[in-house]
């Protein structure tokens, strides 16, 4: 099965050219701040692309995911498979979502460090393929411009134990890449640099 991984497309994503696969990937930050005519445009769009399987998270700056839950489960369409702390089965291929990451500045999703993140990533279950988070985990493709490593600890302790064949994660725009470690394929899929310029391509992987 091949996958095509995007994120941080914060409102560019009809600019974003796609190759071919049976399942895309979007990380979150699908908007720029959230607002509902920002996300209906996103989902109208994501449902209509040409991907047997079409799956996304949150981000930070997707507020209405977080701030109104029962008006996204009205405009979600039946097309798109939408994760919040949990897993879907495709053909067998076992994907876990999550929208959290570690707090900044009062954005959507944040959690403290520690025992409040911690309970998120502990719902993550042991016998899964792909980990899908918005934030990286600390020290792999998530060192900023201006050289700090703000991943999450607590997330790498429980992917270095789960040991997923791929973590899936955005959020830090100049840490983009593809990197193996321990086990596991790291993904950072922005597509964005830290200027919000479309400059990198989606990751295809397979599984």
């Amino acid at each position: 099965m091949k996958f095509v991984a995007i994120s941080d497309t914060h409102g560019q994503h009809k600019s974003l050219p796609l190759p071919e696969a049976d399942v895309i990937i979007h990380a979150g930050d699908i908007s720029s701040r959230g607002r509902e005519q920002e996300v209906v445009d996103f989902l109208s769009w994501f449902k209509d692309l040409h991907f047997k399987y079409k799956i996304f998270i949150a981000g930070n700056h997707d507020f209405l995911f977080e701030q109104n839950p029962e008006r996204i489960r009205e405009i979600l369409p039946p097309e798109i498979i939408y994760l919040n702390d949990n897993e879907v089965n495709i053909e067998g291929v076992k994907i876990w979502g999550s929208p959290i990451t570690p707090w900044f500045h009062d954005w959507a999703f944040n959690r403290r460090r520690g025992e409040q993140i911690s309970q998120h990533w502990n719902l993550i279950p042991e016998a899964v393929d792909i980990v899908l988070t918005h934030g990286p985990v600390y020290g792999i493709l998530d060192k900023t411009i201006y050289g700090e490593y703000v991943g999450c600890e607590d997330l790498l302790k429980t992917i270095n134990a789960v040991k997923p064949k791929f973590h899936v994660c955005g959020h830090i725009h100049e840490s983009y890449g593809k990197i193996p470690f321990g086990g596991t394929t790291f993904i950072n899929a922005s597509v964005l640099n830290h200027r919000y310029q479309r400059v990198n391509q989606p990751i295809t992987f397979e599984l």
